[in-house]
């Protein structure tokens, strides 16, 4: 993805977060979107917005989108609310915290099932390029490819720390009961608060 492109989508988390503040509905027909933007980002994806305090990449909220449902333009506004309000693990992000936050959004391929028997999992998964998904019942979890990079995970800590996320015993990837998926991403980044961005195609790892 191109960089301009990219910091338009950041534009769109960022006021998504301001209207929520603001106390403003998170409706994505509620933030004034150009037409020529909806046009560009009219295809579906999925998408999640982690948020982090400055310096310190302490986390403060992430909850996304994992499947193609919504145009991208407004799966980017609604993960990005949600991460700042409706994260369960934090309160509501406070109006003076709004310029002490880094914003992240993954831009998320479609999650694809890994066929075969579970030990085979493992030479299905590149650490750095996929993220995981761990479903079984009512119970799913989701871990984004940045966490087994940032963790120093290997295949199979990856594949358990996953299906712990979903609330799993680790090694229930090793059932056949339990689906797991992969998915890769384009990861968008503010290098700080309201600042520049980079842009991290991790499909081509």
């Amino acid at each position: 993805m191109e960089k301009e492109k990219a910091k338009i989508l950041m534009e769109l988390a960022r006021e998504s977060i301001k209207k929520g503040i603001e106390g403003k509905m998170r409706e994505p027909e509620n933030i004034d979107v150009e037409e020529s933007i909806k046009k560009e980002f009219d295809y579906k994806r999925g998408v999640f917005t982690s948020l982090y305090l400055y310096p310190e990449k302490r986390l403060r909220g992430c909850i996304g989108i994992p499947y193609p449902i919504y145009p991208l333009w407004k799966a980017v506004i609604i993960s990005a609310y949600e991460s700042a309000f409706c994260d369960p693990r934090f309160n509501p992000l406070k109006k003076e915290e709004f310029q002490k936050i880094v914003v992240e959004l993954t831009v998320l391929t479609e999650p694809e099932r890994l066929e075969g028997e579970p030990q085979d999992y493992i030479n299905q998964i590149e650490i750095g390029k996929h993220g995981l998904i761990a479903q079984r019942g009512i119970f799913k979890g989701l871990l984004l490819p940045q966490v087994a990079t940032e963790w120093g995970f290997n295949e199979e800590e990856f594949l358990s720390e996953t299906c712990l996320k979903a609330g799993l015993e680790k090694d229930a990837w090793k059932d056949k009961e339990t689906i797991i998926y992969r998915f890769s991403g384009i990861l968008i980044k503010e290098k700080k608060p309201l600042g520049d961005i980079e842009v991290e195609d991790l499909t081509k790892i």
